[in-house]
């Protein structure tokens, strides 16, 4: 027997999945615990819409996605630090500080998290590379200047 899973139940499925199970456990277990909603025909109609609603939804995040790094691709980023001699900085600059002159530079907002670099300690040009989604990533440079 077909059911759409309401829950998540462990070993049998996650919450939201169309799986085959016996009649039995479907009738005995999962249908009187409000485990499981038989595969009729509205069920299945309900089903195919969310399934449609995450398909849509996860196209849109990937072309916004697209069209940031789009925006980042090549741009480059330039900090202002105070630093001493030989060229070192007195502290550094961070993700952070990267995320946020880039999320001005292209008015789109852009996570600390996603950027791939170390702490900048010296003075000088440095390519970042910022992986916004899985499989779409954007290199820019960071130019770090004495001011």
């Amino acid at each position: 027997m077909k059911v759409i899973l309401q829950q998540d139940i462990r070993g049998t499925g996650k919450k939201g999945q169309l799986i085959e199970v016996s009649d039995g456990y479907a009738r005995n277990y999962l249908f009187p615990r409000k485990l499981a909603a038989p595969a009729d025909n509205a069920n299945m109609n309900e089903y195919r819409q969310k399934e449609a609603s995450k398909a849509f939804h996860k196209q849109q995040e990937l072309e916004a996605a697209q069209a940031l790094a789009q925006k980042l691709e090549g741009i480059t980023v330039k900090v202002t630090a105070k630093g001493g001699s030989a060229g070192r900085l007195f502290g550094s600059v961070t993700a952070k500080e990267v995320a946020e002159l880039a999320s001005a530079q292209t008015g789109s907002p852009i996570d600390k998290k996603k950027l791939m670099m170390e702490d900048i300690k010296a003075f000088g040009t440095y390519e970042v590379e910022a992986r916004i989604y899985p499989g779409v990533s954007a290199k820019f440079f960071v130019a770090v200047i004495e001011g």
